[in-house]
C-alpha cells in the first residue's frame, strides 16, 4: 500500500502546521528529512532538511506512530511545523519526492482507520459531524458517536443475536442428538423481544438526533410589512434581507442559521402572504406555506401598530403570535401576542428565550447516545421488522426464526459497517477534508 501524506491542520497561513504521514514508508520519511526516529508517541524538536539538497526547510516538532496503536492503524508520523504556505509545501514536496509516497485523497487517512479495524463507520460518521460541528449541543452529540457508544450497543445486540442464532443451528443441525433438545425455551424469544425493544427505544431518539444536526426550523409568517424581514436582519445582526416600505419585497425564502446558547437554529424569511396577481409573488407566497408546514415552529408576525389580524392555519406546526412595532402601537395589546420592536430591541430577549426553549425541548433526549443518520435509521427499521417477526411468530419452523435472526443480525452490520456499506463509505469520506 502506498504512503500518504497531508495538511492535516488548517489553511495556512496559521501559527502552527500538522502535516501527517501514514503507511509503511513512514518511518523512512521522517529518518530522511529530520533523522532517526525519537521513541514512539513523544514529541521531538529537530531541524527538518531537505533530503536532496539538504537544505533547512524548517524547525518543528516530529511525531513518531508505529502501528497499530495509530489512528490509521498503520505506521504514521506527524510534523508540526510553522503554518506558512510556503513551508507547508516544501515539506509536503519533500515528501512526495520520493516514488512511494503520495498525497492523500479526501477521506483516506479516516478510510485506512476504518479498513484496520480502528474505528467502525458510526464512529467515522460522528468524526465527520464533529469536523462539521458549529454548536456545543452538535459538539456533544458528535463525540458520543465517535467515542463508539453506538459502537458497543451495536456489538453487543450483534453477540446477543449470535447466540441466539447458535441455539437454533444447534437444533437444526444436530437435532437427531441425544443431548439437543429441538424445542426452543420460551426465554428464547424473551431474549429476542428484549433485543427488538432496546433497538426499537434507540431508533425513537432518530428525530432528536435530526433536529440536533439540522437546526430548530422556525419559519417566519405574516402579511406583508408585518416586519419580517427587519426581524431576521435584528436577529442575525447583520443585513441578510432587503427592507423597504413597498409590499412584497421578499420573494423567495431567506435562510439563515444561529447559535443560541449552542443550541442550532435555523430561520426562515419568507414572502408576505396576500392575494396577488404576480405570477413571481404567487411562486414567493407558495414557497413561503412550503416552509411554514416543514417547520418545527412558526413565528406568525402582524404589525402591533395596526389592527389584529388573525393567523393562517399552518397544519400542526406549533405557532407563536408575534407583534412587531410595538413602539409605534398607541393602544394597549388585545391578544396575548409576544410584543416586540425591531427596531428598540424591546421584547427580543423574550423571543430568543422562547427560540432556545423550542430547541432544548426538541433536542434533549435521556438515551446515552442518538441515532444520527437516516441510514442507521433504516438499517435498524430493518432489524425491528426481522425482529417483530421472529418474536411474535414462534409457531413457525426454526429455519424461518433463523433467517430472521440472520436478517437483524445483517441488518446490524449494515450499520456498523461491517456489510454492503461501499456506497456509503465513498459518500462519507468525501465530508472529510484532504488531510483527515
Amino acid at each position: 500500500m502506498d504512503t500518504i501524506c497531508a495538511l492535516s491542520s488548517g489553511a495556512p497561513p496559521s501559527g502552527v502546521a500538522v502535516i501527517r504521514i501514514s503507511g509503511p514508508a513512514a518511518r523512512d520519511c521522517v529518518t530522511v528529512i529530520s533523522g532517526e526516529p525519537g521513541p514512539p508517541r513523544k514529541a521531538g524538536l529537530r531541524t527538518l532538511r531537505d533530503p536532496e539538497t539538504g537544505d533547512v526547510l524548517d524547525q518543528g516538532l516530529v511525531l513518531w506512530l508505529p502501528g497499530p496503536a495509530s489512528f490509521t492503524g498503520e505506521d504514521c508520523a506527524e510534523f508540526h511545523c510553522h503554518g506558512s504556505r510556503a513551508v507547508v509545501q516544501a515539506v509536503i514536496n519533500a515528501l512526495t519526492k520520493r516514488s512511494d509516497v503520495r498525497l492523500a485523497e479526501a477521506g483516506e487517512f479516516s478510510r485506512r482507520a476504518f479498513d484496520n479495524g480502528k474505528l467502525d463507520l458510526t464512529e467515522l460518521e460522528g468524526l465527520a459531524d464533529l469536523i462539521q460541528a458549529e454548536t456545543e449541543v452538535q459538539r456533544k452529540q458528535a463525540v458520543q458517536l465517535a467515542q463508539g457508544h453506538m459502537r458497543l450497543a451495536l456489538d453487543l445486540w450483534r453477540d446477543r443475536l449470535i447466540d441466539l442464532r447458535a441455539a437454533i443451528e444447534a437444533r437444526l443441525d444436530f437435532s437427531e442428538e441425544d443431548d439437543v433438545n429441538v424445542d426452543l425455551p420460551l426465554e428464547f424469544f424473551d431474549q429476542v423481544s428484549s433485543i427488538r425493544n432496546e433497538v426499537a427505544s434507540a431508533l425513537g431518539t432518530f428525530g432528536v438526533a435530526e433536529r440536533v444536526r439540522s437546526g430548530l426550523r422556525v419559519a417566519i409568517i405574516g402579511a406583508p410589512n408585518a416586519g419580517k424581514s427587519t426581524l431576521l436582519n435584528r436577529l442575525a445582526k447583520r443585513d441578510v434581507a432587503i427592507v423597504t416600505d413597498e409590499a412584497g419585497t421578499t420573494r423567495d425564502v431567506l435562510e439563515v442559521p444561529m447559535d443560541l446558547d449552542g443550541y442550532p437554529v435555523v430561520l426562515f424569511d419568507t414572502a408576505g402572504l396576500r392575494e396577488t396577481d404576480s405570477v413571481v409573488e404567487r411562486e414567493g407566497i407558495r414557497r413561503a406555506r412550503l416552509a411554514a408546514e416543514q417547520a418545527d415552529l412558526v413565528l406568525w408576525l402582524r404589525d402591533g401598530s395596526g389592527p389584529v389580524d388573525e393567523p393562517a392555519p399552518i397544519g400542526s406546526v406549533p405557532l407563536l403570535q408575534v407583534a412587531t412595532k410595538c413602539d409605534l402601537a398607541e393602544t394597549e395589546p388585545s391578544d396575548d401576542a409576544l410584543q416586540i420592536s425591531a427596531k428598540t430591541g424591546e421584547g427580543l430577549d423574550e423571543l430568543l428565550l422562547r427560540l432556545k426553549t423550542a430547541a432544548a425541548e426538541t433536542m434533549t433526549s435521556d438515551a446515552a447516545w442518538l441515532v444520527t443518520r437516516a441510514r442507521q435509521a433504516d438499517a435498524l427499521r430493518s432489524v425491528v421488522a426481522s425482529l417483530n417477526d421472529a418474536a411474535d411468530k414462534p409457531d413457525r419452523p426454526l429455519e424461518m426464526i433463523a433467517e430472521d435472526l440472520r436478517a437483524a443480525t445483517d441488518g446490524i452490520g449494515r450499520v456498523s459497517g461491517r456489510i454492503d456499506v461501499e456506497d456509503v463509505l465513498d459518500r462519507l469520506f468525501g465530508e472529510f477534508c484532504i488531510g483527515k
